[in-house]
This record gives structure tokens, sequence and C-alpha cells, in this order.
């Protein structure tokens, strides 16, 4: 006994093999666009009520921190570093779930290893 495809799959051969490529190649085309604009965009968050602010970008890195001057304390300096830790933490996390998000659309939920 013969197993059977179902309608739509089988017979294309080499013709199925190329569409593949082709929607794959879109794929990972379209993730490196998406990359790309994504690593150009900034990210804010803010700490203790707004008293520290940075600034990251999509590459993940730090290009702005803002203090406000009430929140310097010279006797309290781990307070003033925890805050400063903690909106940096939280701009990145917000870059990185963006990203996940966008790649995640683009591929449809596939985990493509190698493409991001």
């Amino acid at each position: 006994m013969k197993a059977r495809l179902p309608k739509g799959y089988g017979g294309g051969g080499a013709n199925n093999i190329q569409q593949l490529a082709r929607q794959a190649q879109k794929i990972q085309d379209d993730m490196e666009a998406a990359n790309k604009e994504l690593e150009t965009k900034e990210y804010e968050a803010a700490a203790g009520g707004g008293a520290v602010k940075v600034t990251v970008t999509g590459k993940m890195e730090l290009v702005k921190v803002d203090i406000s001057p009430e929140v310097v304390d010279p006797e309290d300096v781990e307070m003033l570093s925890d805050l400063v830790m903690a909106a940096a933490n939280e701009a990145l996390r917000t870059a990185a779930k963006e990203k996940e998000e966008r790649m995640d659309s683009i591929s449809g939920g596939l985990n493509i290893p190698g493409m991001f």
C-alpha cells in the first residue's frame, strides 16, 4: 500500500524546495532589516519615581544617564547605584522584549538556529 500525502503536498519536488528556499531567504532578509532598525532605536526607563533615567540603544548599549540632583547623597551612594542599575536593566529588558517580539512576528514564532 502506498502512502498518500495530503492535497497540495508532494509532486513538486525541486519546485517546492526552491519555493521553501526563497521563503527562508525572505524571512532572513526581513529579520536582518528589522534588526538593523531596532539597533538604532533608543529605549528609556526610569527608577526612583523618575529620579534616575537611562537611555539604551537596541544594540544594548547604555548611551545616557540622567540623575536628579536631589538624589545625589554622598552618604548614600549605594542607593544611587541601585537606582541606576534598576533603570538600566529595565531599559535593556524593554529593548530585548521588543526585539524578540519583532523577530517572532517575522519568523512566525519559528526558532531558526543561526538567524538571530
